[in-house]
């Protein structure tokens, strides 16, 4: 579903903390299968009173499996959605670092951008930076890009 600005929601209506949470306890779990209270705080730079809060509010919705002073995980719902925003952050961050986007900068960007993009836009970037992935080592065109992006002029049209 969109909303009236043509912008992603999904069916859940999650807030854009709610998706950072999700998704940093899926980053933080994928070795061992769950994480603890005090290893999200740091993560996302928050106090463990706010992940607890948080926590609550998401083992309601069915997201985590989560009691107080034990640990977390995610349950089959919460990870499908904390993969779906890794997924749109690693496209992002990809399209933008072929831009010429510093990586930091670019993953930095994609954390905001993956809140806020139409699902459209995510859909298509996904098939730009698969195009590029698939591409011939070093397409003429990208080749202009970057030179265009180093002299401000495009290749095809300096006078020799």
């Amino acid at each position: 579903m969109d909303d009236q600005n043509g912008r992603e929601r999904n069916d859940f209506r999650l807030s854009r903390r709610t998706e950072d949470y999700l998704e940093a306890i899926y980053c933080l779990s994928r070795e061992r299968g769950y994480t603890r209270v005090k290893e999200i705080a740091k993560y996302l730079g928050v106090k463990p009173a706010s992940v607890s809060e948080m926590l609550s509010k998401l083992a309601s919705r069915g997201f985590v499996v989560y009691e107080k002073r034990l640990l977390v995980s995610l349950t089959p719902e919460g990870r499908m959605v904390a993969e779906c925003v890794r997924e749109r952050r690693e496209i992002l961050v990809k399209f933008l670092v072929t831009l010429g986007v510093p990586e930091k900068i670019a993953e930095e960007d994609a954390c905001i951008m993956e809140h806020i993009l139409h699902k459209e836009t995510i859909t298509q970037l996904k098939k730009f930076v698969k195009f590029v992935e698939e591409s011939p080592a070093d397409p003429m065109w990208l080749n202009h890009f970057k030179e265009y992006c180093e002299s401000g002029v495009h290749p095809c049209l300096k006078v020799e």
